[in-house]
């Protein structure tokens, strides 16, 4: 059992890791203070690239949080 909980102490920690990077790489979904003083918050990129970009990202996310909870739950009960 203890060989079991470190494995599952790591796959936490990584699948946490990539949670925080994940979350850090997506774009905001509002305009910020940029809209307040007029600044263009447009990028210069193709609309479709970087939509399907925070496609996959949201993906992503939802995934790794999926893998933290079923991880966090097995914990409990092998606990």
């Amino acid at each position: 059992m203890d060989v079991l909980r470190v494995v599952f102490n790591i796959i936490l920690i990584l699948a946490s890791v990539l949670l925080i990077a994940v979350v850090l790489m997506q774009s905001t979904k509002s305009s910020g203070l940029g809209s307040a003083f007029g600044g263009d918050t447009q990028s210069f990129t193709p609309r479709g690239k970087a939509a399907s970009k925070e496609a996959k990202l949201q993906k992503l996310t939802k995934i790794t949080a999926i893998v933290i909870g079923v991880i966090a739950v097995a914990m409990m009960i092998i606990g």
